[in-house]
């Protein structure tokens, strides 16, 4: 059983897809039909929103922002005060009285036959979570005026005057199961960020001894896949911030070699040829985008970072037609080394990719040039990849293999390494590290290109290109970008260009959905929660310019209405 469906499973055992009898149209794209009178709401529907809700809520914990629970079922209220408890959050209960928010300025008295007391400003929350929407439309309403962002569980009867208010709808039963499992969710993503506030402030309790070498910084322990050791995890907060001193960023930057692992055929995209040569913006492909984003640090700081390309032998002639155009740049290809045998402390590929330097004897050239760690990109990332604070922590301790990992509902995923030169120059091809050690990363510094949904975000007006370089838009209010799920007609790259006669807009955008024959118009607009569903045999055509506002299409016909 995959772990999908066992949350799927747990989801169903809270009674969260039992809706009821009525549903609205603009809730239709949450459920999955109708049985015995009642509304069957869509389980993955609900995961997702759960994801982005919790994402949110996260993000918010991490600079930390104040909630407002907001709950009038008593049935609930324990599970609720205890998870308020469990997070250490301040919770105002005058959000029983009408005017807590707009009228907050003005103290409020009330006079009862034998008490009276007075009712002072309340502080304004950043979010405000509500676990029974349909009771306190009022709240709802007066966060909305304040532009509050709202957290909520809704239903299939909700009013759309309603629905339209709440930021992060989750659609589920209210049921005291779900109610349940919601705040264990939200009480482990606010712990989670309370717990890398407390490590980059130095005060958290469990800490691991450092080794020699390293920083003694609060960290803790990790297993991940390829990896026998358990890892030593910083988090990045912990890091002592790189200077911000032009010089000093100079002096590190030339000691780094960013090489990129260039293997990776786009046959998954249908795409014949490397990954890496898949257009994005502007005629730039990934590797011009690589490219010109460490031609900016050269440029910027007066630094000479080189940039090798450890080819594959079936992706090394067409890598070499793409560095013919960047011929101004320093980017140097090789092609590995196959290698049988296997080291436990570093993934297989990086680890052709080094013994290939070592026996080129280009590693011996790096050291002569003053080079000291190899970055080495493991996929293909737009975000900005060298950073400058995990740069200057292996330096200044002398580290000899780090690992970046980013965490995402507690599922560690390894991402670039940085590796000491002298480390690999001077062991033998056995064994060449030691227990790594590894650093969280931002989720902001991984923007992965895996298939043509996450082409269809990066093409979008949601990123520009800015000197080669892609910029995200600030108009975006949601920090997380949308989440994108195109069906098997949009899997090949060309057909994913032949279906949309432009891009849309989903600047506004937060989910979309889409399976069968859809095609897309050019100036569509995607906002909110959009379906597309084409059923077998049939044919739905976005006009041009069409604004899909929390849309659920099923038909040709439901775009006239």
């Amino acid at each position: 059983m995959t772990i999908h469906s066992a949350v799927i499973q747990k989801l169903l055992r809270t009674n969260a897809h039992l809706g009821r009898r009525v549903a609205e149209n603009h809730f239709k794209i949450y459920t999955y039909g109708s049985r015995n009178g009642l509304t069957i709401i869509d389980s993955d529907k609900t995961l997702v929103c759960l994801r982005s809700a919790c994402n949110f809520i996260g993000h918010l914990a991490s600079q930390n922002a104040r909630f407002l629970f907001v709950n009038t079922n008593p049935v609930v209220q324990e599970i609720i005060e205890q998870m308020i408890i469990n997070t250490g959050c301040k919770n105002d209960t005058s959000w029983r009285l009408g005017g807590f928010l707009t009228n907050r300025f003005s103290p409020k008295r009330f006079r009862s036959r034998n008490q009276k007391f007075n009712l002072t400003s309340v502080n304004r929350p950043d979010c405000v979570v509500i676990f029974d929407t349909e009771r306190k439309s009022s709240v709802i309403l007066e966060a909305t005026r304040l532009q509050i962002p709202i957290v909520g569980l809704v239903d299939p009867s909700m009013p759309l005057e309603t629905f339209k208010k709440i930021t992060y709808p989750v659609p589920a039963n209210d049921s005291v199961q779900f109610v349940y499992l919601f705040c264990n969710l939200i009480t482990k993503t606010i712990q989670y960020e309370q717990k890398k506030l407390a490590a980059a402030k130095g005060n958290v309790v469990k800490e691991v001894e450092p080794k020699i070498g390293e920083a003694a910084l609060p960290a803790g322990t990790i297993k991940i896949d390829s990896v026998n050791d358990e890892l030593t995890v910083l988090p990045y907060e912990g890091l002592s911030p790189a200077s911000d001193e032009p010089t000093e960023i100079k002096e590190l930057l030339e000691k780094l070699v960013v090489v990129k692992i260039n293997d990776n055929k786009g046959t998954k995209m249908g795409f014949d040829g490397p990954k890496s040569a898949i257009e994005i913006a502007n005629g730039l492909t990934l590797l011009d985008l690589l490219a010109n984003y460490i031609e900016v640090l050269n440029s910027k700081y007066g630094c000479n970072v080189p940039l090798l390309l450890m080819n594959d032998d079936s992706t090394h002639d067409e890598t070499l037609k793409i560095v013919e155009k960047q011929s101004n740049k320093n980017i140097i290809c090789l092609v590995k080394d196959r290698h049988q045998e296997n080291d436990v402390k570093i993934a297989f590929d990086q680890r052709e990719a080094l013994l290939s330097l070592k026996k080129s004897g280009k590693l011996d050239d790096l050291l002569s040039q003053g080079k000291e760690f190899i970055l080495m990109l493991n996929s293909d990332n737009l975000a900005e990849v060298v950073d400058l604070n995990i740069l200057n922590h292996v330096i200044k301790n002398k580290i000899k293999y780090c690992m970046e990992i980013e965490e995402r509902f507690r599922i560690a995923t390894t991402m670039n390494t940085w590796v000491n030169i002298n480390t690999i120059a001077n062991h033998p091809e056995t064994k060449l590290f030691g227990p790594p050690i590894a650093v969280t990363i931002p989720v902001s510094q991984n923007l992965p290109v895996e298939d043509t949904s996450d082409l269809l975000i990066f093409k979008s007006d949601l990123y520009t290109c800015d000197k080669g370089i892609l910029i995200r838009n600030e108009a975006r209010i949601n920090p997380a970008n949308p989440i994108i799920e195109l069906g098997p007609e949009f899997e090949k790259v060309a057909d994913f260009e032949s279906r949309f006669k432009s891009i849309p807009s989903i600047i506004d955008l937060d989910i979309l959905k889409v399976s069968g024959d859809v095609w897309f118009g050019s100036g569509v607009i995607l906002k909110g929660l959009v379906s597309i569903n084409a059923r077998p045999g049939e044919k739905i055509v976005i006009p041009d310019g069409a604004v899909l506002d929390n849309k659920s299409i099923d038909d040709q016909q439901d775009l006239s209405e």
